[in-house]
């Protein structure tokens, strides 16, 4: 029996792509199967050397995400699994292109992480101009674009307590205020669940 120390504080978890496998293999056909771990190692190539502020690879992210959708919300959709696992590689590499997900991954599949996708050298330079046109092109996006947003927001907010972010208030006072409404105004129960998860990972933050 595993003791309390031998147990991984949850920033240091992520899914295997075996796990993914197993996870899948009840709900998707072999060829989707494979689609998702093809998604699996291209995230894998593109944040390979990326690292959190919290010191832990960056790819660990990207599969928790995936697994939330899987786990917590039911949903083992091959293509939004998948956008889950991709959701930020278009902001982390320089070849990688709407184009190219999709000729790979299907159209879907592209829509949803272009979607996803902020300009990095535009935010270095008005942050608040650029995450204000991100909310309102999700406001109008699908249910799926919103998911895998608060499904990636809700992996943040438990990794709060372990120095994720330089600023946490600043990043649940943005989440809680911009997004959270986002998803509280559909009438999905993914995006109810978590937009609950995240408020609960707030209060537990702040006390």
């Amino acid at each position: 029996m595993n003791s309390i120390e031998d147990v991984p504080r949850y920033n240091q978890t992520y899914l295997r792509v075996e796990e993914l496998e197993s996870r899948l293999s009840s709900h998707c056909n072999p060829v989707d199967v494979l689609r998702v771990t093809e998604a699996y190692n291209v995230a894998l190539s593109v944040h390979e050397f990326q690292r959190r502020n919290d010191g832990t690879p960056y790819f660990w992210h990207c599969t928790r995400v995936a697994k939330i959708l899987i786990d917590e919300l039911q949903l083992a959709d091959p293509d939004l699994v998948i956008a889950a696992l991709l959701h930020d590689v278009l902001e982390d590499s320089d070849t990688i292109t709407r184009t190219v997900l999709e000729f790979n991954f299907g159209s879907y599949v592209g829509m949803i992480v272009d979607t996803l996708t902020k300009n990095l050298a535009q935010a270095n330079l008005d942050p608040e101009g650029v995450d204000a046109a991100h909310v309102q092109l999700l406001r109008s996006a699908p249910d799926e674009c919103l998911i895998i947003k608060l499904a990636s927001r809700l992996d943040n907010f438990r990794c709060l307590s372990f120095h994720l972010k330089r600023n946490p208030l600043i990043y649940i006072r943005n989440t809680t205020e911009r997004y959270l409404p986002l998803g509280e105004m559909r009438p999905s129960p993914a995006l109810g669940y978590l937009c609950h998860a995240i408020r609960a990972e707030a209060n537990k933050f702040l006390g």
